[in-house]
């Protein structure tokens, strides 16, 4: 790690600026993750895994014993704040579930709208040093409350091939009971194509680094939507 003390306004912009690929080179870097994720499913999954994360998963989807781990491991008082981010994004989702307002506009001809949950979503959650257990509740809350009947949710293991427990106990909270070891380009890919542990969704929310942002806006190539190309965060 580089340290600099009290470097000179010259030089900020420098320091600051973020290292940047070649876009032509990212896009295929991660095309080939995606081809390889859409043509050998989880068997891809577990060698890109091993590869980039450096662990040697024996299952992707997170057990029932891994989940009581979890809860157990939490410390109280962080559980107690996870319940109560839960209650105050709920509450403040619930109020933008508007009953339907329905309109005669002739004797006998009734119209209104109607807002529908997407059958099958993905949420994409960042592993690494400090995991975005936030994220988890601020996807996983209104995905619950718009009535979306499956919820995958991927997320990067560590070095022990251990998902971190805020995680599993924020999406425990949220409702979400269909977790996987999947991070980066693959699992955008798992989520697009589907594998024979994964299910294909229909929409990926979640933010991610460069190689995530760019395989959200490659899947879309084929049909699948996402949120938003998420970019740079200060968070």
């Amino acid at each position: 790690m580089n340290i600099y003390r009290n470097p000179g306004r010259s030089d900020w912009s420098a320091l600051l600026r973020r290292p940047v690929m070649d876009h032509a080179v990212l896009e295929k870097s991660v095309q080939d993750v995606l081809n390889a994720v859409k043509q050998r499913g989880d068997q891809a999954l577990i060698e890109l895994t091993q590869r980039f994360d450096g662990v040697l998963l024996p299952t992707l989807k997170v057990s029932e014993a891994e989940w009581l781990a979890a809860e157990q491991e939490l410390a109280t008082e962080l559980k107690h704040s996870i319940n109560q981010a839960k209650h105050n994004i709920e509450k403040f989702h619930a109020a933008q579930i508007k009953p339907a307002e329905v309109i005669e506009t002739m004797p006998g001809v009734r119209c209104w709208r109607k807002s529908v949950g997407i059958e099958k979503v993905g949420l994409y959650i960042p592993g690494g040093s400090a995991p975005l257990f936030s994220t988890v509740l601020m996807l996983g809350v209104p995905a619950v409350l718009a009535g979306c009947r499956d919820i995958i949710l991927c997320t990067p293991p560590d070095k022990n091939a251990k998902i971190h427990p805020a995680v599993l106990y924020a999406a425990k909270v949220a409702g979400i009971t269909q977790v996987f070891k999947a991070g980066g380009a693959q699992a955008i890919a798992a989520m697009a194509y589907g594998t024979e542990t994964i299910p294909k969704v229909y929409k990926i929310f979640g933010p991610g680094n460069q190689y995530v942002t760019a395989a959200k806006q490659l899947v879309q190539r084929d049909g699948i939507a996402i949120d938003m190309p998420a970019g740079p965060s200060e968070v």
